[in-house]
């Protein structure tokens, strides 16, 4: 890793904001700078610059290869997992940028950063000492090799495994990442007395939660309702229920959170009805987690069909955690009959259990994207494909 002269640093502040492809183009202009070097900073900096803030915002950081950057955490997301847990060491050993690690730092008395990529560790040393995160030690090593040589004992230990093949084709089920934490379970456990496990969203919760067998806690994790990643956390002593959270972080450090058990999940009986006033749909994370009939009943909706987990109230319930409407109409699949209902030809299409995607249906009807209204394909309690025609609650 090079540490950029001031005069780099400048050029980077200046052109920050600039198209990287016509800055390439100028490049003869400055004979005395390594440009292409400084447009990759450019293009890992605006990248940053909305999931970074704080790295984006300072000009001495040093930012690696832009696929380093897509991949880390973002704020939001390594904050709130901050704040799961607490202690006095926590490993962190998969530490890549070292987004995760500079969090949890503000909740652990010292924590060690983990990297087998040497640059990227380097970078991230760097970038901790700019920070001002002086507790945080960056070791350049695999995972399997610091717990090998790791004599002590952690409070927690951190994992978010690679999940990109050779061929940079994405990875989901555990045993295919990178460390494969299935196989390091036993050496885990004897080197910390918990394990926070980060995977992918596309991984099945019921089938990693059967496979790891120590699973205390599930959050699924949403940010502005797009599922970021699922979270796990593992102690040696079985747990007899599994506690799972669905939270969605929102804006201005507000979220909706559901918390529920598979076990309250199946044993709920929900209730259902033909769509009445309000329509609402659960948010990412909730869907994510599977909270089907326990969204319903903690909210006291009914639903209009088993598997199509849209939802429905006469009286209008706030707070809910998703998106609530107002059914205007309702009607059949019916280009002529939904066209009636659209003088402007335009809607937001959402299929939920349904034959037809939003693709065909656009196809098939000529409904171009856009405008106040809000279509719902979806199939009701008769098992009949019908057509929710809303608008948006706008909440004062």
């Amino acid at each position: 890793m090079r540490i950029f002269t001031q005069q780099e640093k400048q050029f980077i502040q200046e052109h920050k904001e600039q198209d990287t492809s016509s800055l390439m183009l100028q490049a003869s202009r400055y004979p005395q700078l390594p440009v292409l070097e400084l447009v990759q900073q450019i293009q890992a900096l605006q990248k940053a610059s909305a999931k970074l803030p704080t790295w984006a915002s300072h000009p001495d950081i040093v930012f690696p290869a832009i696929l380093s950057v897509e991949q880390t955490s973002s704020e939001a997301t390594a904050a709130y997992k901050a704040s799961l847990v607490s202690g006095k060491l926590l490993i962190d050993l998969t530490g890549g940028f070292g987004v995760d690690s500079f969090f949890f730092s503000k909740s652990f008395e010292k924590v060690i950063h983990v990297e087998q990529q040497s640059e990227l560790s380097e970078i991230a040393a760097h970038n901790f000492r700019v920070l001002q995160a002086d507790n945080v030690e960056a070791i350049n090593t695999t995972a399997e090799a610091f717990l090998q040589q790791f004599e002590g004992k952690a409070d927690v230990i951190f994992l978010d495994p690679a999940r990109r093949s050779e061929q940079n084709q994405k990875l989901h089920f555990l045993q295919d990442c990178e460390p494969d934490v299935l196989q390091l379970l036993p050496l885990l456990f004897s080197k910390a007395d918990a394990v926070l496990l980060k995977t992918s969203p596309m991984l099945d919760i019921d089938l990693a939660i059967n496979q790891l067998q120590q699973v205390a806690k599930v959050w699924v994790v949403a940010v502005q309702n797009e599922c970021k990643e699922v979270l796990y956390l593992l102690q040696s002593k079985p747990s007899e229920t599994v506690e799972q959270v669905a939270i969605n972080l929102l804006p201005n450090a507000t979220s909706q959170v559901l918390r529920f058990n598979r076990e309250e999940e199946e044993s709920i009986k929900p209730a259902f009805s033909d769509p009445q006033e309000y329509i609402y749909e659960p948010n990412a994370a909730i869907l994510k987690a599977g909270a089907y009939k326990a969204v319903g009943e903690a909210y006291n909706l009914n639903k209009l069909h088993p598997n199509s987990h849209l939802y429905t109230s006469d009286n209008f319930v706030e707070g809910f955690p998703g998106r609530s409407f107002r059914c205007l109409d309702t009607c059949r699949y019916s280009k002529k009959e939904m066209l009636r209902r659209l003088p402007q030809k335009k809607a937001n299409i959402t299929v939920r259990n349904f034959p037809d995607t939003v693709a065909t249906i656009r196809k098939k009807t000529g409904i171009k994207e856009g405008g106040d209204t809000y279509l719902f394909f979806t199939t009701d309690m008769h098992q009949q494909p019908i057509v929710l025609i809303c608008q948006k609650v706008i909440l004062n």
